[in-house]
């Protein structure tokens, strides 16, 4: 699936955030949830994709945009979620914002 028709956002609140992907035309919402440690370290705890997006990627999207996010944002990620430990063992490059 191509980057086209799926919008990523990111939401923080008090000690808590995620990553929330949609895809044009298809019902529910993808997200990655974490906890923020502090202003450089969050711990990405949960991801969950609806049926509806089974099969799109939108998974490797939602954690590739959360490893962008940290370059931007220069903190660090705990994978304590199995898919996103998953996908940082498959991209050796993005070592760089995970903490083991």
């Amino acid at each position: 699936m191509s980057d086209v028709g799926v919008t990523i956002r990111e939401e923080r609140g008090a000690g808590r955030g995620r990553f929330v992907a949609i895809v044009e035309g298809v019902e529910g919402e993808a997200e990655i949830t974490f906890s923020i440690v502090n202003d450089g370290l969050i711990i990405a705890d949960h991801t969950g994709v609806p049926d509806s997006m089974r099969g799109m990627g939108v998974g490797q999207k939602l954690v590739a945009h959360m490893v962008d996010a940290a370059r931007a944002g220069r903190f660090r990620i705990v994978p304590l979620c199995p898919f996103v430990n998953a996908q940082r063992q498959r991209h050796k490059e993005w070592a760089d914002v995970f903490q083991v």
